[in-house]
């Protein structure tokens, strides 16, 4: 299992609490959840979280489809010969965190592809660090050209911006290492287990729902349980104060590699009716999603795009087409 540094096992912590407000918006209440089958063996796939990564970091040449349909949409972006793009430095990995070793640098998944598009491009890559909150507002005012930052798909946003998919919107739950609890797909695996949740979430909801399926059936409810600390959470969880956790299902497999402490034994689709994604996002009409969907497209045709999802341990999460504007989640 590979070494995770006590200062590395706080951020992971803290930065949990992040992604779980960042995925409050996608997740709704349903009982679909995804097949799960026996518990998983440990991954001991080392991550570099240092600035070391880019050294192994995928590259390719420009890609003439996208190149000209760049050019033909009439795009123009903020800097000359550069994509601007925004990205969450203080984000959760294995999607986009600051290096381990600079604060100023951003690594993962979405700074991999976001390199790529700008390569497939034609296009010198020109990362931005943003906040969460900023990212709508510097997309719509031409701040930035292109935003990464594990947006998920939904209508309310489409009206204001444009996507191009690159990822499955997935969250997971996760228990105890040493848990009994092998599988959780269905609102009776959670009967009589205190589940971590986030307050105000809309996995929250999720967790409620389940909660009156089981109450309605006549069987132990099961029952949310609520940490304003991350790191306390995650104490009791492994610690057996609490039997289960939902959380965004990349940073919760990546807990389980990196840490050892926790595993992943189900997960769900964030936008039921639909199949939730994850999406560049940019102003909306401006010309740019189809051209960085054409090498999106190239990067999954290439395996360059399954090369970047190994890097960082979310195969699960693949997509096998970028869409632009695909169906989202729904408006309440």
């Amino acid at each position: 299992m590979p070494h995770t540094p006590a200062t590395a096992r706080i951020a992971l912590a803290t930065m949990a609490a992040l992604a779980l407000a960042l995925t409050a918006c996608s997740a709704v209440v349903t009982d679909r959840t995804a097949d799960e089958g026996p518990a998983p063996e440990k991954s001991t796939a080392a991550f570099d979280l240092t600035t070391g990564n880019l050294k192994t970091r995928p590259r390719i040449d420009p890609v003439p489809d996208a190149v000209a349909a760049l050019r033909a949409s009439g795009f123009e972006p903020i800097q000359k010969g550069r994509l601007t793009v925004a990205l969450l430095g203080a984000g959760a990995p294995p999607t986009s965190f600051f290096a381990e070793d600079d604060a100023k640098t951003i690594i993962g998944s979405d700074p991999d592809f976001a390199s790529l598009i700008a390569d497939g491009l034609g296009l010198e890559y020109a990362p931005e660090n943003v906040a969460w909150a900023d990212w709508p507002l510097g997309i719509e005012s031409g701040k930035y050209d292109l935003a990464l930052t594990n947006i998920g798909v939904t209508e309310e946003r489409k009206e204001l911006f444009d996507f191009a998919t690159y990822r499955d919107a997935i969250m997971g739950f996760t228990v105890a290492d040493d848990s009994a609890v092998r599988k959780i797909s269905k609102p009776k695996d959670i009967s009589g287990l205190r589940v971590i949740v986030g307050s105000g979430t809309n996995q929250e909801k999720f967790l409620l729902d389940w909660i009156a399926q089981n109450e309605e059936a006549g069987i132990p409810s099961g029952e949310a349980v609520y940490y304003e600390d991350s790191a306390a959470g995650l104490l009791a969880l492994t610690s057996g104060r609490a039997d289960a956790s939902i959380q965004p299902y990349s940073l919760a497999k990546f807990q389980e590699a990196t840490l050892g402490e926790t595993r992943v034994v189900g997960k769900f689709n964030s936008a039921y009716p639909v199949t939730g994604q994850v999406g560049t996002a940019t102003a909306k009409g401006n010309g740019l999603t189809e051209p960085v969907a054409i090498v999106l497209n190239e990067l999954i045709e290439t395996g360059v795009y399954d090369e970047v999802l190994a890097r960082w341990g979310q195969e699960d999460e693949a997509v096998t087409e970028s869409l632009v504007n695909p169906p989202g989640l729904p408006k309440p």
